[in-house]
Protein backbone atom coordinates (compact mmCIF):
# COMPACT_ATOMS: atom_id res chain seq x y z
CA UNK A 1 0.00 0.00 0.00
CA UNK A 2 1.53 3.45 -0.72
CA UNK A 3 2.39 5.21 2.71
CA UNK A 4 0.28 8.42 3.10
CA UNK A 5 0.50 10.77 6.05
CA UNK A 6 -3.64 10.94 6.45
CA UNK A 7 -4.69 10.25 9.34
CA UNK A 8 -7.92 8.46 10.22
CA UNK A 9 -8.94 8.57 14.28
CA UNK A 10 -11.83 7.17 16.00
CA UNK A 11 -13.52 8.21 19.33
CA UNK A 12 -15.00 5.86 21.54
CA UNK A 13 -15.91 3.66 19.14
CA UNK A 14 -18.42 0.80 20.45
CA UNK A 15 -19.01 -0.91 17.35
CA UNK A 16 -16.20 -3.03 16.53
CA UNK A 17 -17.81 -4.16 13.24
CA UNK A 18 -17.22 -0.35 12.25
CA UNK A 19 -13.73 -0.36 13.39
CA UNK A 20 -13.38 -3.24 10.67
CA UNK A 21 -15.16 -1.45 7.82
CA UNK A 22 -13.13 1.63 8.56
CA UNK A 23 -10.13 -0.06 7.77
CA UNK A 24 -11.79 -1.31 4.84
CA UNK A 25 -12.74 2.03 3.69
CA UNK A 26 -9.27 3.81 4.33
CA UNK A 27 -7.34 0.42 2.58
CA UNK A 28 -9.42 1.04 -0.55
CA UNK A 29 -8.60 4.89 -0.61
CA UNK A 30 -4.68 4.02 -0.12
CA UNK A 31 -4.64 5.30 3.19
CA UNK A 32 -3.42 3.26 6.32
CA UNK A 33 -2.81 5.37 9.47
CA UNK A 34 -5.99 4.79 11.76
CA UNK A 35 -5.66 5.52 15.58
CA UNK A 36 -8.18 4.84 18.30
CA UNK A 37 -9.08 7.03 20.81
CA UNK A 38 -10.59 5.25 24.33
CA UNK A 39 -12.20 2.57 22.32
CA UNK A 40 -15.10 0.89 24.46
CA UNK A 41 -13.56 -2.57 24.09
CA UNK A 42 -9.73 -3.18 25.31
CA UNK A 43 -9.49 -6.06 22.24
CA UNK A 44 -10.83 -2.89 20.07
CA UNK A 45 -8.75 -4.43 16.42
CA UNK A 46 -8.14 -7.81 17.09
CA UNK A 47 -11.57 -9.12 17.94
CA UNK A 48 -13.03 -11.42 15.27
CA UNK A 49 -16.36 -9.18 14.43
CA UNK A 50 -13.30 -6.10 13.37
CA UNK A 51 -11.18 -8.46 11.74
CA UNK A 52 -14.20 -10.23 9.62
CA UNK A 53 -15.41 -7.01 9.10
CA UNK A 54 -12.14 -5.76 7.21
CA UNK A 55 -12.14 -7.63 4.69
CA UNK A 56 -8.72 -8.08 3.56
CA UNK A 57 -7.60 -4.70 5.84
CA UNK A 58 -5.99 -6.49 8.74
CA UNK A 59 -2.85 -4.83 7.60
CA UNK A 60 -4.28 -1.79 8.26
CA UNK A 61 -5.61 -3.12 11.94
CA UNK A 62 -2.21 -3.96 12.47
CA UNK A 63 -0.25 -1.14 12.54
CA UNK A 64 -3.23 0.89 13.81
CA UNK A 65 -3.04 2.29 17.52
CA UNK A 66 -4.51 2.68 20.55
CA UNK A 67 -4.64 6.35 22.16
CA UNK A 68 -6.23 7.22 25.51
CA UNK A 69 -6.60 11.24 24.15
CA UNK A 70 -8.13 13.15 21.18
CA UNK A 71 -4.50 15.44 22.15
CA UNK A 72 -1.92 12.21 21.76
CA UNK A 73 -3.97 11.20 18.32
CA UNK A 74 -3.11 14.69 16.78
CA UNK A 75 0.26 14.47 17.54
CA UNK A 76 2.33 15.15 14.72
CA UNK A 77 -0.96 16.75 12.73
CA UNK A 78 -1.42 20.25 11.28
CA UNK A 79 -4.57 20.51 10.26
CA UNK A 80 -7.20 18.53 11.92
CA UNK A 81 -11.23 17.99 10.40
CA UNK A 82 -14.00 17.58 12.81
CA UNK A 83 -16.78 15.46 11.37
CA UNK A 84 -19.50 16.88 13.53
CA UNK A 85 -22.83 17.45 11.43
CA UNK A 86 -24.15 19.83 13.87
CA UNK A 87 -22.76 23.13 14.16
CA UNK A 88 -20.95 24.62 17.56
CA UNK A 89 -20.87 28.14 19.05
CA UNK A 90 -17.55 29.19 19.00
CA UNK A 91 -16.22 26.14 17.10
CA UNK A 92 -14.16 25.90 14.05
CA UNK A 93 -15.85 26.82 10.56
CA UNK A 94 -18.10 23.98 8.69
CA UNK A 95 -17.01 23.06 5.19
CA UNK A 96 -18.74 20.56 2.75
CA UNK A 97 -15.88 18.42 1.70
CA UNK A 98 -15.05 19.09 -1.86
CA UNK A 99 -14.14 22.67 -1.58
CA UNK A 100 -12.07 22.44 1.51
CA UNK A 101 -10.36 19.37 0.06
CA UNK A 102 -9.09 20.94 -3.08
CA UNK A 103 -7.40 24.00 -0.94
CA UNK A 104 -5.82 21.32 1.31
CA UNK A 105 -4.68 19.43 -1.40
CA UNK A 106 -2.25 22.13 -2.40
CA UNK A 107 -0.99 22.91 1.15
CA UNK A 108 1.88 21.26 3.12
CA UNK A 109 -0.60 20.10 5.69
CA UNK A 110 -0.41 17.12 7.60
CA UNK A 111 -3.88 16.21 7.48
CA UNK A 112 -6.36 14.29 10.14
CA UNK A 113 -9.93 13.38 10.10
CA UNK A 114 -11.71 12.94 13.46
CA UNK A 115 -15.04 10.50 13.53
CA UNK A 116 -17.04 11.02 16.62
CA UNK A 117 -18.71 7.56 18.98
CA UNK A 118 -21.73 6.20 17.29
CA UNK A 119 -23.52 6.80 19.75
CA UNK A 120 -23.22 10.55 20.72
CA UNK A 121 -20.91 12.16 17.58
CA UNK A 122 -18.36 14.43 19.18
CA UNK A 123 -17.86 16.33 22.74
CA UNK A 124 -17.44 20.27 22.00
CA UNK A 125 -14.08 20.05 23.65
CA UNK A 126 -12.89 17.85 20.76
CA UNK A 127 -14.51 19.98 18.16
CA UNK A 128 -12.72 22.88 19.96
CA UNK A 129 -9.03 21.17 18.73
CA UNK A 130 -9.92 20.86 14.71
CA UNK A 131 -9.40 23.60 12.66
CA UNK A 132 -12.69 22.69 10.61
CA UNK A 133 -15.83 21.14 11.11
CA UNK A 134 -16.75 18.83 7.83
CA UNK A 135 -20.39 18.58 7.00
CA UNK A 136 -21.47 15.79 4.36
CA UNK A 137 -24.13 16.82 2.11
CA UNK A 138 -26.90 14.30 2.29
CA UNK A 139 -31.08 14.95 1.48
CA UNK A 140 -32.14 17.25 4.17
CA UNK A 141 -34.89 14.86 5.02
CA UNK A 142 -32.42 12.65 6.67
CA UNK A 143 -28.43 12.89 7.06
CA UNK A 144 -27.69 9.86 9.53
CA UNK A 145 -24.55 8.03 8.11
CA UNK A 146 -23.13 4.95 9.83
CA UNK A 147 -19.23 5.52 10.93
CA UNK A 148 -17.96 3.63 8.28
CA UNK A 149 -19.69 4.73 5.81
CA UNK A 150 -19.02 8.42 6.39
CA UNK A 151 -15.15 7.77 7.00
CA UNK A 152 -15.62 5.50 2.95
CA UNK A 153 -17.18 8.98 1.59
CA UNK A 154 -14.65 11.49 3.21
CA UNK A 155 -11.82 8.83 1.91
CA UNK A 156 -12.83 9.23 -1.28
CA UNK A 157 -13.12 12.81 -1.96
CA UNK A 158 -10.13 13.45 -0.09
CA UNK A 159 -7.74 10.60 -2.14
CA UNK A 160 -9.85 12.31 -5.71
CA UNK A 161 -8.58 15.99 -4.34
CA UNK A 162 -4.61 14.33 -4.16
CA UNK A 163 -5.56 13.33 -7.34
CA UNK A 164 -7.22 10.09 -7.19
CA UNK A 165 -6.24 6.39 -8.37
CA UNK A 166 -6.49 5.61 -12.45
CA UNK A 167 -9.07 2.93 -13.66
CA UNK A 168 -7.47 0.29 -14.68
CA UNK A 169 -9.44 -1.73 -17.63
CA UNK A 170 -10.48 -5.33 -16.31
CA UNK A 171 -9.67 -6.95 -19.97
CA UNK A 172 -6.90 -5.81 -21.90
CA UNK A 173 -7.27 -3.70 -25.37
CA UNK A 174 -8.13 -6.17 -28.18
CA UNK A 175 -6.19 -6.17 -30.89
CA UNK A 176 -7.49 -4.37 -33.99
CA UNK A 177 -7.47 -6.12 -37.34
CA UNK A 178 -4.86 -5.46 -39.66
CA UNK A 179 -5.84 -3.92 -43.43
CA UNK A 180 -5.12 -7.41 -45.03
CA UNK A 181 -6.94 -9.06 -42.60
CA UNK A 182 -10.51 -6.53 -43.26
CA UNK A 183 -9.69 -6.49 -46.76
CA UNK A 184 -10.16 -10.13 -46.68
CA UNK A 185 -13.24 -9.87 -45.01
CA UNK A 186 -14.92 -7.81 -47.59
CA UNK A 187 -13.59 -10.45 -50.36
CA UNK A 188 -15.61 -13.04 -48.15
CA UNK A 189 -18.62 -10.97 -47.48
CA UNK A 190 -18.82 -10.12 -51.00
CA UNK A 191 -18.93 -13.62 -52.24
CA UNK A 192 -21.46 -14.22 -49.13
CA UNK A 193 -23.83 -11.63 -50.07
CA UNK A 194 -23.92 -12.71 -53.87
CA UNK A 195 -24.20 -16.67 -53.00
CA UNK A 196 -27.54 -15.48 -51.17
CA UNK A 197 -28.63 -13.06 -54.19
CA UNK A 198 -28.32 -10.18 -51.73
CA UNK A 199 -25.56 -8.55 -54.13
CA UNK A 200 -25.75 -8.25 -57.80
CA UNK A 201 -22.37 -8.75 -59.02
CA UNK A 202 -23.34 -7.56 -62.18
CA UNK A 203 -25.15 -4.23 -60.89
CA UNK A 204 -23.51 -4.06 -57.17
CA UNK A 205 -23.99 -0.49 -56.74
CA UNK A 206 -22.44 1.63 -53.78
CA UNK A 207 -23.11 -1.88 -51.57
CA UNK A 208 -19.43 -2.77 -50.88
CA UNK A 209 -17.65 0.89 -50.42
CA UNK A 210 -20.68 1.59 -47.98
CA UNK A 211 -20.30 -2.20 -46.38
CA UNK A 212 -16.11 -1.37 -46.22
CA UNK A 213 -16.99 2.38 -44.70
CA UNK A 214 -19.14 1.03 -41.87
CA UNK A 215 -16.45 -1.50 -40.85
CA UNK A 216 -14.04 0.93 -40.96
CA UNK A 217 -15.59 2.90 -38.43
CA UNK A 218 -16.69 -0.14 -36.44
CA UNK A 219 -12.36 -0.37 -35.75
CA UNK A 220 -13.00 -4.59 -35.67
CA UNK A 221 -10.51 -6.51 -33.78
CA UNK A 222 -8.98 -9.03 -35.01
CA UNK A 223 -11.49 -11.69 -33.02
CA UNK A 224 -14.28 -10.24 -34.53
CA UNK A 225 -12.81 -10.32 -38.13
CA UNK A 226 -12.79 -14.04 -37.51
CA UNK A 227 -16.80 -14.02 -35.97
CA UNK A 228 -18.30 -12.06 -39.09
CA UNK A 229 -15.65 -14.71 -41.63
CA UNK A 230 -17.84 -17.69 -39.93
CA UNK A 231 -20.72 -15.61 -40.31
CA UNK A 232 -20.31 -15.48 -43.80
CA UNK A 233 -19.21 -19.28 -44.08
CA UNK A 234 -22.57 -20.23 -42.81
CA UNK A 235 -24.35 -18.14 -45.30
CA UNK A 236 -22.90 -19.62 -47.94
CA UNK A 237 -23.52 -23.15 -46.81
CA UNK A 238 -26.99 -22.05 -46.68
CA UNK A 239 -27.04 -20.08 -49.87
Amino acid sequence: MPTDPTRFILLNTSHYGNIGATARAMKTMGFSDLVLVAPRFADALVHEDTVAMASGAADVLVRARVVASLAEALDGVSYACATAMTPRDFGPPTHAPRPLFAELARSEHRVAFVFGSERFGMANDDVYRCHACISIPTHPGYGSLNLAQAVQLLAYDWRQALGGFDVLPRVPDPTLADGAQVQGLLDHWQRALADIGFLDPAAPKKLMPRLHQLINRAGLSAEEVHLLRGIARAMQRRG
